[in-house]
């Protein structure tokens, strides 16, 4: 790198602060589509409230200000001689160690960049040890429940309580053979009941059976701080779109010796260091042992760039002011929807179980599509409804089996009986006070009232009559 490429750097990064958000004075970071309007079905609009973090948080304002001052700098990565390739370069390899920091890893860890968090557990599933047991919970998300389909998998069943997590694991791992290798997958905040799951418990059972551990970090690093060190867990995968950077971009971070032994992820240039024919017409590699081995192709340098800006504004904003005022609209929202009888909320730990904003609930008499329908159209309020590609978990929470729901318009099912799916609502750091205000008046009124449009499925949607 060259002295007025690397120098060059400083003039591309912000110094965006974050618009004097202060959580600790109570205010939300500033985001994108803060002040977007939407039209009602009943007439007029309201600014939208964004309440669907769980699946894709909106991006920072100061992501987007460090991007935009990126941009016409733009250039490849690794690839390149000129000024901007140098400089999307250190802009590429200093992203990879913010994120370091910001994970706390420890010295000989690697930082791989892909694609998302179902991406990273992918690459991990292709990098395990041959003859890998895995161990997961039925409650993981698809992205870490699915991934290990060249493995031995053995799913456990659901607890009901954190320590009842820890003592499944422990008799699972007993069980097994002492002297192959052995991975646990397990999430650090569930993305159906929020519920924080013991990480560090789980990560010293794990070792303890000479297993490893990888945390899908997804639902958690938005949240909470998560340091490798501290949960003494071997790898963490997160994605950037769930951290506040949605540009296609995610992290597997951790131990490098599993991944360096491995086969490239994917095969081609950048993964591989020295190519030549042989003489029978054949080809030799030499591949790669760092991060590079498994980011073959041109690297989505705006996409970990992006990243990096946020794990710098979280950093900056402080994780305590933003998990205080966070844990405030969780009160918020679970003594208003508490206020409904009408209303059950999903959880495997309990009430008083620690969690993130994500909370998952049914309505007594309603098809979920149709209640999230009508928040949208009737009060501009953005949810999700389904099974939160977290099916058995859901299932398991509802006592229900595998089924189709029913037409939008008509009840999911009547009172006492099993809903089929469920609603999820969920906010982080940028969602106002107001947002959270109006989604238990409009859950309320909902209930009591009941919608004040007609519905029909569209496409497998419940969508507002025309």
């Amino acid at each position: 790198m060259s002295a007025h490429a690397s120098a060059a750097t400083a003039s591309v990064t912000t110094d965006t602060a974050v618009e004097s958000a202060d959580p600790a004075c109570g205010a939300p970071l500033p985001v994108l589509g803060r002040d977007v309007t939407v039209p009602l079905v009943t007439g007029g609009e309201v600014t939208y409230a964004a309440l669907d973090y769980a699946a894709s948080a909106p991006a920072l304002q100061r992501v987007w200000d460090d991007v935009a001052a990126y941009a016409p700098y733009y250039g490849s990565v690794h690839r390149g001689a000129g000024y901007l390739s140098q400089l999307s370069t250190d802009l590429f390899e200093n992203s990879r160690v913010t994120v370091a920091e910001f994970l706390d890893c420890r010295d000989d860890d690697q930082v791989v960049f892909t694609r998302s968090t179902t991406d990273s557990l992918n690459l991990l599933a292709a990098a395990l040890p041959a003859d890998c047991q895995v161990f997961v919970f039925e409650t993981e998300h698809h992205a870490s429940l699915l991934p290990w389909r060249d493995a031995r998998v053995t799913y456990l069943n659901a607890p009901r309580t954190p320590g009842e997590a820890v003592a499944t694991l422990e008799r699972a791992l007993a069980d097994r053979d002492p002297y192959g290798p052995a991975l646990v997958c397990v999430t650090g905040a569930s993305n159906v009941t929020g519920e924080l799951w013991p990480v560090r418990e789980l990560a010293a059972a794990a070792h303890a059976h000479g297993a490893r551990i990888v945390l899908d970090a997804a639902q958690l690093a938005p949240h909470h701080p998560v340091s490798v060190q501290e949960l003494d867990v071997d790898w963490v995968a997160f994605s950037g779109h769930k951290l506040y950077a949605p540009f296609g971009s995610g992290v597997l971070a951790g131990r490098s010796d599993w991944l360096r032994a491995a086969e490239p992820y994917l095969a081609g240039g950048g993964a591989s260091r020295k190519v030549a024919r042989r003489a029978d017409g054949g080809v030799d590699v030499e591949w790669h042992d760092s991060a590079a081995r498994h980011e073959a192709g041109s690297p989505n340098v705006i996409g970990v760039y992006s990243i990096a800006s946020a794990c710098k504004a979280l950093t900056e904003a402080g994780f305590d002011s933003i998990v205080e005022r966070e844990q405030s609209l969780i009160r918020t929202v679970r003594a208003g929807l508490a206020e409904v009888p009408e209303v059950r909320v999903l959880s495997l730990f309990g009430d008083d179980a620690p969690r993130v904003g994500v909370i998952s609930f049914v309505v007594e008499g309603w098809n979920s599509s149709h209640f999230a329908a009508a928040l949208s159209a009737e009060y501009g309020i953005g949810v999700r409804d389904g099974l939160f590609c977290a099916h058995p978990l859901v299932r398991t929470l509802l006592g229900s089996d595998p089924q189709t729901q029913g037409e939008c318009g008509a009840p999911e099912a009547a009172p006492g009986e099993k809903s089929l799916n469920a609603i999820r609502v969920s906010f982080g750091a940028g969602t106002p006070d107001e947002h959270v205000e109006r989604f238990v008046a409009a859950v309320k009124e909902l209930v009591r009232d009941g919608a004040a449009w007609k519905y029909r499925t569209e496409g497998g949607r419940c969508v507002p009559a025309s």
